[in-house]
């Protein structure tokens, strides 16, 4: 049963990308609203590092154990941005890779979201709930991200709907792996599991979100508030939850 419960959370950031996904298919996207969209969830995805995982992790485990945890966890998610670049470039050029790069790097996205969720439901299931929250607000703008670039590369609704739905499968697995891994282990460990995921999570949001969003549109005032915003609806989210 509990195991069914973790699944369900991570459900959760599933649904939040496909609902930013169904918002995009039916208003107006720009390139700016895509960068603003951008920041907003880089600025969640920093406060989920900042305020629930690492003090989580530092308030029961060593510190040498916790910063090793949280350099494997960014050295993790380079290699596998490494393995996404490689693939682009074996079947890439101009011949509608850019959907496809999209899409695997979502998709490693969400697996980091499904396994954070495992991990911390081993740590405390109130933990998984309001982590679970924090990454639905996070990807509803990256949903609505995702579905603009789709647009943008011209790909058809009904297979832009259909990818967007099997984010699902990803988020359902590191859910699974997360559990199942840390299911009975040591205290330390379950912790030092959470700064990992905190490294994988922060080089997403700084290299990942926050170039893509660069990329996109140049940034303005406009932008800066969005990820400070991002950063405080995160915070007020949690300080409810919690308390």
């Amino acid at each position: 049963m509990e195991f069914l419960q973790v699944l369900a959370l991570a459900l959760m950031p599933a649904v939040g990308n496909f609902g930013g996904g169904l918002i995009a298919e039916f208003v107006r996207t720009s390139r700016r609203t895509l960068s603003l969209a951008l920041h907003v969830a880089a600025g969640i995805v920093i406060a989920v590092v900042a305020i629930e995982l690492m003090p989580e992790a530092l308030g029961g485990a060593v510190a040498w154990l916790v910063v090793g945890a949280l350099l494997l966890g960014g050295l993790f998610s380079l290699v596998l941005e490494a393995g996404v670049d490689a693939l682009v470039d074996r079947y890439g050029g101009d011949t509608g890779s850019g959907p496809w790069m999209i899409y695997a790097a979502v998709s490693v996205d969400l697996f980091s979201d499904g396994l954070m969720l495992g991990v911390g439901s081993a740590v405390s299931f109130s933990l998984a709930i309001i982590l679970a929250v924090g990454q639905v607000l996070a990807d509803l703008p990256e949903g609505f991200a995702t579905i603009a670039n789709f647009k943008d590369k011209g790909l058809p609704r009904g297979r832009r709907i259909l990818l967007s739905a099997s984010f699902a499968l990803p988020c359902l697995f590191g859910a699974a792996v997360g559990y199942w891994l840390l299911r009975g282990a040591g205290e330390s460990m379950q912790l030092a599991a959470l700064a990992f995921v905190a490294g994988l999570l922060l080089v997403a949001a700084i290299e990942d979100m926050i170039t893509e969003a660069h990329e996109a549109f140049a940034d303005t005032r406009w932008s800066a508030m969005a990820l400070v915003g991002g950063f405080g609806l995160f915070t007020l989210v949690a300080s409810y939850f919690e308390a």
